[in-house]
């Protein structure tokens, strides 16, 4: 793949109190992804670019909320996509060391 997909198929980490303890439970992080990345696409940037093993690769449509402004107008935000990315045993991702 090349380099500069992988750094746009990977938007950042999805940072929430569920993928916190899934981080610290089962080794699983969650990523925002581009709307138009595919698992294979997926799978190798997160190696790529962490330098790690990934054992499970599960990918999620997120749909835009609704919202209303104080004037009554309603507005959508834009969809998105996740990932949550499940590693072997014995690696792990440090977003703090990351720069």
């Amino acid at each position: 793949m090349n380099p500069e997909r992988m750094y746009q198929v990977i938007l950042g980490p999805h940072v929430s109190e569920k993928s916190a303890m899934m981080t610290e439970g089962n080794n699983q992080y969650v990523f925002k992804v581009a709307v138009d990345a595919s698992k294979p696409e997926i799978k190798e940037a997160v190696e790529a670019v962490f330098k790690v093993v990934v054992a499970d690769l599960q990918v999620l449509n997120v749909k835009g909320k609704t919202k209303r402004s104080a004037r009554g107008r309603v507005r959508r935000k834009s969809d998105w996509k996740k990932a949550y990315v499940r590693l072997e045993a014995g690696h792990e991702i440090d977003f703090a060391d990351i720069g």
